[in-house]
């Protein structure tokens, strides 16, 4: 297919630096590459020719009074260009090797990319798919209104939310400000002298700020009690119908409808892999997860611990490590001398992985008298992998 004179680019006369008064015609909106070798011209005539040109026409479209500002450009050594239109220009640049970088942190457009998707983006609940909403005060009344109409409700600002621990402290505080009761894991309770939640049990707890039944008349206590609510819960409350005990979630922040779910606003650095704020936490941001190969680790099962077949350990030794193998096969009937094959799979999860559960070493440092402690497993493999995660974070 034959192209028109408008179709192409055309240079005639290129005389910038090693450029030899040359003609050159190319098609127009093509993926056109110069080659040759070095010191033949090809910047010359891409950059300080073609490009150097298409600036400076686009520049003279600007104001007296902008050009003043970006200072004059000269016109390349070049007798005419013919269908030149605005262009931009990606220089190479010289990467580095730092395995975080990509085609568009390197090329900077990852940054345009982050500050669109920060800006101008939708969030979607990532538990129910649903769009997350945020509303002002009015519209959070006008839902509780028409909503809940001739219905009686419970406000809930909610101040814990899958944490651990007893909240004796923060239930006073609570007391003090005039609240007398709480929802503790879905349980109204009276806030009393010494209350406290389970310490080691994971507790959702909210504040009841308000019992009302819902109507016009008391729309302005409404409109109060939902700002209480919002302030209590810094941004966020619930409503809870105490006819079918149904929450529903409401916020001024970015929030889930259905499940209550909140995310902090959007900011170009939640969209980074660089940043401790969008990299994902298992990867820590780099794609990729070191794993352990357990049969490096055990290359040959048939062997005894005491035989060296755990081979970071290496040759069996009078080493604190080993006491520690031997209190975990007291616990497993195992001995150093049993080959591994022989040791039951939840005894050899203890020695490759660890465990919470408490062992006691006992170890002859004077001749008849016995020393022991108590100690909890890390695990071999586990060891590893800890430590190659913490030279790869020092590498980053």
């Amino acid at each position: 297919m034959k192209l028109s004179e408008e179709e192409w680019v055309e240079v005639y006369g290129a005389r910038v630096h090693n450029l030899q008064n040359i003609d050159v015609t190319f098609p127009r909106n093509k993926l056109v590459v110069l080659t040759g070798l070095s010191g033949s011209g090809k910047s010359s005539l891409a950059f300080d020719t073609i490009y150097a040109e298409g600036q400076r026409r686009y520049m003279e479209t600007f104001s007296a009074y902008a050009r003043q500002f970006l200072g004059n450009m000269e016109r390349p050594d070049v007798d005419k260009i013919k269908g030149l239109s605005p262009v931009i220009s990606i220089e190479q640049k010289t990467t580095n090797t730092n395995p975080r970088s990509t085609v568009g942190t390197v090329t900077e457009i990852y940054d345009f990319l982050r500050l669109l998707f920060a800006r101008t983006a939708d969030a979607y609940s990532y538990l129910t798919g649903e769009k997350m909403i945020r509303m002002s005060d009015e519209q959070i009344r006008e839902v509780v209104m028409n909503q809940y109409d001739d219905q009686n409700i419970l406000l809930l600002a909610p101040v814990v939310k899958g944490r651990k621990g007893h909240y004796q402290e923060l239930f006073q505080q609570i007391a003090q400000q005039g609240f007398v009761r709480v929802r503790i894991d879905g349980e109204l309770t009276e806030i009393k002298r010494g209350l406290q939640a389970d310490r080691y049990k994971t507790h959702d707890i909210e504040i009841v700020i308000d019992k009302l039944h819902i109507n016009e008349d008391a729309s302005f206590r409404i409109y109060e009690s939902i700002k209480t609510a919002l302030k209590q819960g810094k941004g966020t409350m619930m409503v809870l119908n105490e006819k079918d005990k149904k929450v529903r979630h409401l916020s001024q922040h970015l929030m889930c409808p259905t499940s209550g779910i909140s995310y902090d606003e959007p900011a170009p650095n939640t969209f980074s892999f660089n940043s401790p704020y969008g990299a994902c936490t298992k990867c820590n941001g780099m794609g990729t997860i070191p794993e352990i190969d357990i049969n490096t680790v055990i290359p040959d099962f048939s062997k005894t611990i005491k035989q060296g077949g755990i081979t970071p350990l290496g040759e069996y030794k009078d080493s604190r490590i080993y006491q520690q193998i031997q209190s975990i096969g007291k616990r497993f009937d195992f001995t150093m001398a049993t080959p591994i094959k022989d040791i039951s799979e939840e005894a050899l999860n203890v020695i490759l992985y660890g465990s919470n559960e408490i062992f006691t070493v006992e170890k002859d440092f004077t001749p008849g008298s016995v020393n022991s402690y108590t100690m909890s497993f890390e695990g071999i493999a586990s060891f590893i992998s800890a430590q190659l995660n913490e030279s790869i974070h020092r590498e980053n």
